[in-house]
Parts: structure tokens; C-alpha cells; sequence
């Protein structure tokens, strides 16, 4: 499911990808480029680890990157799903406590991949609302604008997850 289709007033970002904190990088597959037209988010051997929760052919990255994909939708997640994001943002915490770089992306860089960082980032010691604000700073006030992850992050994500869980 791609965000735009949903609300097609949300813009498309205006680079492929952004710092959030050092070595810890959110972005998508398309951008707005400098011509105004929309631009494909193509990975090379720009990152040490890129974490997918939108794979599209062609976008990299290059053999020999490290790639984790972790399809998930953007809207309601079950426990495994959230699981899986759990997974990714321990990997992604670990990748930077090595020294390397991460890049979490999806089709913008503003849900699925910002709910993966906002929990890194919880993990390391911001609260969800600090997280958020530094997402939307760094990426794209845009970014979290899905009001659900909004909403997992503020009750914490195991805690989603065993409230999904009990659901299902």
C-alpha cells in the first residue's frame, strides 16, 4: 500500500534519504529531484546495512551490501509484523554501536521506515515523542504522519505487539 495513494496531498520527500542521527539514515524509493519530477531512490554501496519494508526491483542495493527486507504494510500490523519491526530496529542499533551505517527505507521514507528508526532511537534512550520530532526535523514533517505507528510507538512496541497478539 503506497502512502500517496491514500492521501495524495502528502508530497513526495525532497532527497532520496536523510541522516536522523550519525550513521542512522530514513528514506524511500522515489524522491522530488531538483527538476521537480519524481526521481527513483536507487541504493548502491552508499550504507553498510539497508533495511526494505517496500521492496521494488531495481533499487538496489549492491551485491555485497547487507539488505534485511521486511515487507509490511502501512496501516494496521499484526504481532508478527510488529515483531519483524522489533527485529530490525535491534539490528539496526547494533549495526551503529559496530561503527556502520544504516539505511531503513520504504516507499517514502516517512511510515514504515520512521517507525523502524523511532524505535532504534527509543531503544537508545529518546522517548517516542522525542523520536518523532527528530524524524520529522531530519526527514519531512511529513514523516509519521500515519497516526497509528504514532500511536505503537507511544505505547511502546511490545507492547503493540502483545496487544495485537491477544487481537488475533
Amino acid at each position: 500500500m503506497r502512502t500517496r495513494r491514500k492521501q495524495p496531498d502528502v508530497p513526495a520527500p525532497d532527497g532520496p534519504w536523510d541522516e536522523i542521527v550519525p550513521g542512522l539514515w530514513m528514506g524511500g524509493h522515489e524522491f522530488r529531484g531538483r527538476s521537480g519530477r519524481l526521481e527513483s531512490a536507487v541504493v548502491r554501496d552508499e550504507f553498510d546495512l539497508v533495511q526494505t519494508l517496500l521492496r521494488q526491483p531495481g533499487h538496489g542495493p549492491d551485491p555485497g551490501v547487507e539488505h534485511q527486507v521486511w515487507p509490511i504494510p502501512d496501516g494496521p500490523l499484526d504481532g508478527t509484523q510488529l515483531a519483524g519491526v522489533i527485529r530490525l530496529a535491534q539490528a539496526a542499533g547494533d549495526a551503529l554501536d559496530a561503527g556502520r551505517t544504516v539505511l531503513v527505507r520504504c516507499y517514502s521514507g516517512y511510515n514504515r521506515s520512521g517507525l523502524v528508526v523511532a524505535h532504534t532511537l527509543t531503544r537508545r534512550g529518546h522517548s517516542a515523542d522525542e523520536a518523532i520530532r527528530l524524524i520529522r526535523s531530519r526527514r519531512s514533517p511529513w514523516a509519521l504522519h500515519n497516526e497509528l505507528f504514532v500511536e505503537y510507538l507511544r505505547a511502546g512496541l511490545p507492547t503493540a505487539r502483545l496487544l495485537e497478539e491477544l487481537a488475533e
